[in-house]
């Protein structure tokens, strides 16, 4: 089992910065990419970002240039700096882990409310 407890979101007016963290606890060793999802009311979940343990990023094309995900293997730790935010970056924020074995299996964490004011 992973346990993810995700910090970081908050209020933030249209153009500002957040940047959210990731602790990841339990069976940290099996543990590949980490990365963040995000989802708007009344929409589906979408990929923001992820990164493997050896450090290759993904990011949702759109979000290119404002998010950047970083990871610290040290601390079990994946974040998101999130930057020139706009209001429709509005939406709860789910970590995820990404953990190898028999079958791949995805833990979530219980999300996280960033909203942007404009």
């Amino acid at each position: 089992q992973v346990q993810l407890v995700e910090s970081g979101g908050g209020l933030v007016q249209a153009g500002g910065s957040l940047r959210l963290s990731c602790v990841a606890s339990g069976s940290i060793l099996r543990i590949n990419a980490m990365g963040w999802y995000r989802q708007a009311p009344g929409k589906q979940r979408d990929l923001v970002a992820k990164i493997t343990r050896g450090g290759s990023a993904t990011y949702a094309d759109s979000l290119k240039g404002r998010f950047t995900i970083s990871r610290d293997n040290a601390k079990n730790t994946v974040y998101l700096q999130m930057n020139s935010l706009k209001p429709e970056d509005t939406a709860v924020y789910y970590c995820y882990a990404e953990a190898m074995g028999a079958i791949t299996l995805n833990y979530w964490g219980q999300g996280t409310q960033v909203t942007v004011s404009s």
